[in-house]
């Protein structure tokens, strides 16, 4: 039995997110995806295939199983999905505590997709937020569950979020659909950064013991603490 309430917050959630794409430059046209797992099933909801952005709704998202299979429910569309759908069925399968999957060309991100070249950790928002460089992946086929064994492949002990997709483009993950936006954002940023670094010359690296030092602070530590915070106010 689907829950149709959850199914609907999902929906809502992931249309909204599409608009953080469009307002951070980091698609083109119809070009990029942001799917969201369904918490407590088997089931994802995803962009269409081919749909403007500006026409994404809560409805228009299709539903589907870990499989990529289509699941016919009431709140929404059942049309085609994205062409992307089989990889992030995969990365859902083989990732369990994955929530959240996007896949964009940012401009910076994807050069260096382009050029089969990690981004290397030279700042410490990037130790932060990657623990690391953000690895390249395979060179890997469009439509079928390729890309998806790519990231799972790439990505399975490293603590970067994202993945630079040789050739192709970049692939993020979250523990839901926010954290995983929120990672595309940091690797175009990140990106371009590190590129303008290097046209004046040589990076200097933050150590591999120091970035995971900042990584664990930054995941442990940064932010507000909510269970604090509501035991404050009284």
């Amino acid at each position: 039995m689907i829950n149709h309430d959850i199914v609907w917050h999902i929906r809502t959630q992931v249309a909204e997110l599409h608009t953080e794409l469009v307002r951070n430059s980091l698609v083109v046209w119809t070009g990029g995806n942001i799917s969201g797992r369904v918490p407590g099933t088997e089931l994802f909801v995803i962009k269409p295939s081919g749909i403007d952005y500006d026409r994404i709704t809560p409805e228009s998202l299709i539903l589907c199983d870990l499989d990529g299979t289509v699941v016919e429910d009431s709140l929404g569309s059942s049309g085609f999905p994205s062409s992307d759908t089989a990889s992030h069925a995969y990365v859902y399968r083989h990732m369990p505590d994955v929530g959240g999957v996007v896949h964009t060309h940012s401009t910076y991100a994807t050069a260096w997709a382009a050029r089969a070249e990690a981004i290397p950790c030279a700042i410490t928002a990037m130790a932060d937020e990657f623990g690391g460089e953000i690895p390249v992946g395979p060179l890997a086929l469009i439509g079928d569950d390729s890309i998806g064994r790519g990231i799972v492949t790439t990505l399975s002990g490293h603590p970067s979020p994202a993945v630079l997709m040789q050739n192709h483009g970049v692939f993020t993950i979250g523990k839901n659909a926010k954290e995983a936006v929120k990672a595309a954002v940091m690797t175009e940023d990140v990106a371009r950064t590190i590129h303008i670094a290097r046209q004046g010359g040589e990076l200097v690296l933050i150590p591999d013991p120091v970035a995971k030092k900042l990584f664990d602070r930054y995941h442990s530590a940064y932010g507000q603490n909510t269970e604090e915070l509501r035991h404050d106010t009284h």
